[in-house]
């Protein structure tokens, strides 16, 4: 592998590069770092949980919970090897990892890798295979203690310490690499998990989640701090094609390339790095939703899944793709594809709606809403409240309420009321704290029957009590539906219903809530 893999960076992209306008900052060099995020092989573990779904009918209405249970306490590790499968992964995932690397990264190859055994058995094929045991710096290995599976290392909740610095690096022995260790909380002679009081919970385990991207983040800012400073040729921007590397295939994994790039590869565990990655696409906001709650979505991986990442500095990922095996591509491979199903337990991730579905509402002045709050709230007063937009439920006829025209429309008293699960918005209004109008009422049509309406509504009505700066509420609902809602909220004609035709009921019908 070369150290000196790169021609000097042309300042500019390409005319053929440049797509956008000066917004989006068509002049800047995007200079960047190759990532690749790589889930361990099969564990003994994994073979484990297989086998008992397989025995015990998971799954099926003949599920034997309890012999499941036992089956698994009396074969689970700790800290587990790689299944006779795992192994072969393993040595598939080399026979790929080594040519890419060797051919079109630069040396050495940054790898952090967690300190539990199945992560080192999975990648140590390929440590050998890059560094041929002869201890060139081909390789820089970080053992990172922040990285290890959720939950710890325990066995039937018993806490057991896991290997130190000395037992790590016997296991990479046969390599010739020695790694640096990080993150061992009791220090690097005692056990990775020696700290643990019991297995880790699920807010611990976010918790250590948050750690980890920061130092992750932080591990990667400063390579390219040095690289710039140092005016490092491995580290460039990877958009700009120079004359040479006209002929190159940027989906060609193995053919040399002219300039070799700077390249980390992270290797962990399916749930810990998908808790990592949801920070990565979050950046530093909205990852946790509810404490000790897992969150909505997760990201899934099979053994020795690949997600393919480039990072530009300062917290800004692009995620290129996500959970591939070309290593596991041949006719032959089938029966090597594993844990990635649902059938591998993935689904136990989501949380259970009795909790996730608790409603919070939140008042606030329309400019101060939240970002990600104001794109929810944009999004349903488009998709349910605008004429010919999506809507093909009565929802807009019976959320829709009239309100001046835009141009007519004094925003500086408008107070924005969401009503959210988590971070998602389910429901929101506006409401002028100088008129009393109340005006955008919408509420998605699936969050009805968890009375998000009536908790949206009976916040306005509070709010505007507290704030004793009107004395009633003022709605024109558009249906009957509509004003049948309002009426069990305590809301009351203003007009005599009987004086209008129904094409003027909907259209100027007005109640009111006095407070």
């Amino acid at each position: 592998m070369s150290s000196n893999p790169s021609k000097s960076t042309p300042k500019h992209p390409s005319p053929t590069r440049r797509k956008s306008s000066e917004d989006i900052g068509e002049k800047q060099v995007c200079r960047s770092i190759s990532i690749r995020m790589i889930r361990h092989s099969e564990s003994q573990n994994n073979q484990v949980y297989r086998d008992a779904r397989r025995i015990y009918k998971g799954g099926t209405p003949e599920f034997d919970l309890q012999g499941w249970i036992k089956y698994v306490d009396d074969r689970r590790s700790a800290d587990p090897g790689l299944s006779t499968i795992g192994e072969l992964q393993a040595e598939k995932l080399a026979g790929y990892l080594e040519p890419h690397l060797r051919n079109q990264a630069s040396c050495p190859v940054r790898f952090v890798v967690s300190p539990m055994k199945r992560t080192l058995l999975t990648i140590l094929p390929t440590l050998k295979r890059l560094n041929g045991g002869s201890g060139a710096e081909a390789c820089d290995v970080i053992i990172n203690g922040f990285y290890h599976e959720s939950e710890g290392c325990h066995t039937r909740e018993e806490v057991e310490p896991g290997m130190n610095a000395e037992q790590i690096n016997e296991v990479l022995e046969p390599s010739g690499i020695k790694a640096s260790f990080v993150g061992f909380q009791n220090g690097e002679e005692n056990g990775w998990y020696s700290h643990g009081k019991g297995p880790e919970t699920r807010p611990e385990s976010e918790e250590r989640a948050a750690k980890f991207y920061l130092w992750m983040v932080e591990f990667l800012d400063q390579q390219l701090y040095e690289a710039e400073e140092h005016n490092h040729e491995d580290v460039f921007d990877a958009g700009v094609t120079l004359p040479d590397e006209e002929n190159e295939r940027d989906h060609d994994r193995f053919s040399p390339r002219t300039r070799r790039r700077r390249t980390a590869i992270f290797v962990g565990h399916g749930d810990f790095m998908s808790l990592v990655l949801k920070r990565i696409v979050a950046g530093f906001g909205h990852a946790v939703e509810k404490e000790s709650m897992p969150h909505r979505s997760a990201f899934v991986h099979s053994n020795t899944g690949i997600t393919e990442l480039e990072y530009f500095g300062n917290g800004k990922f692009l995620v290129m793709s996500s959970n591939q095996t070309p290593h596991l591509s041949g006719p032959d491979d089938g029966h090597l594809i594993t844990g990635g199903s649902l059938k591998d337990g993935w689904s136990y991730l989501m949380p259970n709606d009795n909790f996730l579905l608790d409603a919070e509402v939140t008042i606030a002045f329309s400019d101060e809403v939240q970002p990600h709050v104001q794109e929810q709230t944009g999004a349903l007063r488009s998709l349910y409240l605008s004429k010919g937009v999506g809507s093909t439920s009565s929802m807009a006829d019976m959320n829709h309420l009239d309100v001046t025209d835009e141009a007519d429309r004094d925003t500086s008293n408008e107070l924005t009321v969401v009503v959210k699960r988590g971070l998602q918005v389910i429901g929101c209004a506006s409401l002028d704290e100088k008129t009393g109008r109340l005006s955008d009422v919408v509420v998605r049509p699936s969050a009805r029957r968890s009375q998000a309406g009536e908790s949206l509504i009976e916040a306005v009505k509070s709010h505007a009590r507290q704030s004793q700066k009107i004395d009633r509420i003022v709605v024109q609902p558009k249906s009957e539906e509509g004003r049948a809602f309002f009426k069990k909220m305590g809301f009351e004609f203003v007009n005599d219903v009987g004086q209008y035709s129904e094409e003027d009921t909907l259209k100027d019908l007005r109640m009111e809530c006095k407070l």
